[in-house]
């Protein structure tokens, strides 16, 4: 789906849809309450948000586990969103495909061993036997079956949080107060625009986190692009494209998790040719391209970066050290 426009700010359609929001988030309060965490004998981490959409829930998660694989054998945990697999099943990117996984178990594959189940708990499980040390858990910050040893809550900062109203009146999946009760760490990614952080309770961690593409050598020799993205936000990738020494000829949005058809990327080949432009889409994207059509596209990638990131890499250890003794 693409992010309602309602979203964005109160009007007559988020207003009559705000009843159906407190009962969304009762509902959610209910679950959480009646279900009983399970402890599964190793560290897991949670990467979430409270937003519905693109927060940066998978970078983030990328960028712990990258702090984290020198010292511990990390496995990632996804419940493989638009896949077939019910797992648990353990992720090969030279095997399995976004249809059976979904594209964040591909992207996270590639980084390390990553599980999808849409059983949380089995899923951890599974991951434990093969020898896991600690598990990270891309999304399921509002899902009770795992009991959680560290929660990273995740804000983009130029999003913020919509209209501030409950899911489907706006795209909260509860409200800050109580998702940020949980949180032992606040993560904003770029620009805090809506001062989420002055919101967050003293005993939690804040850390602002900005992002950087990564520029290929053939985009840099592009000049021209044309852009197109089936993200929750695809402005974001347009902002991105903009912020670059590149000319934007033409820029194409598509519903998040979009699966692109073979005549879908052979038109966008063709207009971008006519406009004698680079086309260029994201790597969340590209995964889920016709795998004989990808020789003409190019895929930026981003990588997080923290002004305190030795504070993340203590709090993490130290969490993980005290729960392992």
């Amino acid at each position: 789906m693409r992010t309602p426009d309602h979203w964005q700010s109160n009007n007559l359609v988020s207003l009559l849809l705000r009843p159906l929001g407190w009962v969304y988030f009762f509902l959610g309060l209910l679950h959480r309450k009646i279900v009983r965490s399970v402890n599964i004998g190793v560290p897991v981490i949670c990467i979430g948000n409270i937003v519905a959409g693109g927060a940066g829930k998978t970078p983030t998660a990328i960028y712990i586990g990258k702090l984290l694989s020198n010292s511990f054998k990390v496995a990632f945990l996804t419940r493989g969103y638009g896949g077939s697999l019910t797992g648990p099943v353990k992720v090969d990117p030279e095997k399995h495909t976004f249809h059976e996984v979904g594209d964040e178990a591909i992207l996270l594959s590639r980084i390390a061993t990553t599980w999808v189940s849409k059983s949380r708990v089995h899923g951890a499980r599974a991951a434990k036997i093969d020898g896991a040390e600690v598990v990270i858990m891309d999304d399921g910050y509002q899902n009770p079956q795992l009991e959680k040893t560290l929660s990273f809550l995740v804000v983009d900062g130029a999003y913020g949080l919509g209209n501030k109203q409950l899911i489907p009146s706006g795209p909260l999946r509860e409200t800050l107060k109580h998702g940020i009760s949980r949180a032992d760490a606040l993560v904003v990614i770029g620009q805090d625009l809506h001062n989420i952080q002055s919101q967050a309770p003293k005993d939690v961690s804040l850390f602002p986190v900005t992002v950087s593409p990564i520029i290929s050598k053939k985009l840099k020799e592009a000049r021209r692009v044309v852009g197109f993205a089936g993200i929750a936000q695809p402005s974001k990738f347009l902002r991105t494209l903009t912020t670059l020494d590149l000319e934007v000829k033409g820029f194409f949005p598509f519903p998040d998790h979009h699966k692109f058809t073979k005549n879908e990327i052979q038109d966008l080949t063709k207009k971008a040719f006519e406009m004698g432009a680079q086309l260029v889409t994201t790597t969340k994207d590209f995964v889920r391209l016709p795998p004989d059509m990808i020789g003409a596209i190019v895929a930026l990638d981003i990588e997080l970066s923290c002004i305190n990131e030795t504070q993340i890499k203590s709090l993490l250890e130290q969490t993980l050290e005290k729960q392992n003794a």
